[in-house]
């Protein structure tokens, strides 16, 4: 794998991937398990800024992310407990964008969160996504949400490609038996 013709290496030392780092944002499933409960919202959105070494105002970059993905500004002196889950993941996506990545990897960034919530989240990736010029890389087994979110989409199963194409296309018009398994599964409401 290449990100503008320069290789990503899973074995290279930890210095050499720093420009990665410096250019992908991650949300993990589990908003809750991803954030350090001794640390405040202000501080876990911080972290990037400090360990990329971006220069700058540090604190308001934190207050101007943290009001744009919804949060009230007195959010950064708050810690995680304190919070809801939905508001906890905005954390999180605060976290991963706080630095300005080109790339936003999310590991099934809605499937912790309740039905009204997920849509809140939803609405705001959409919208980062036109905002900011920002590739999403979306794992997930939601094909709702790959729908909304995602142009292109690549089905593996057991971790190799079985298919990829434009969204759309797969998702109607599948080619590979496992994709086809995949998207009958799919609970639909009959017609009455």
């Amino acid at each position: 794998m290449s990100i503008d013709g320069r290789p990503v290496d899973a074995t290279a030392s930890a210095k050499s991937l720093h420009w990665l780092r410096r250019e992908t944002g991650l949300v993990f499933q589990d908003p809750y398990a991803s954030l350090d409960p001794r640390m405040t919202a202000g501080q876990i959105v911080r972290e990037p800024l400090w360990a990329l070494g971006i220069d700058g105002d540090h604190r308001a970059r934190v207050r101007e992310v943290l009001a744009q993905v919804g949060l009230e500004s007195d959010a950064g002196d708050r810690y995680p407990h304190e919070f809801s889950g939905g508001q906890r993941q905005r954390i999180a996506l605060a976290r991963a964008i706080v630095h300005r990545p080109r790339i936003l990897v999310g590991d099934e960034p809605l499937s912790a969160l309740d039905v009204t919530v997920r849509a809140q989240i939803l609405e705001l990736l959409i919208e980062l996504r036109k905002t900011t010029d920002l590739t999403l890389l979306l794992v997930s087994h939601d094909i709702g949400v790959v729908q909304n979110l995602c142009d292109t989409v690549v089905v593996m199963k057991d971790g190799h490609i079985v298919e990829r194409g434009p969204t759309q296309d797969v998702l109607l018009h599948p080619t590979q038996d496992y994709t086809k398994t995949l998207l009958a599964a799919i609970p639909v409401i009959p017609d009455r």
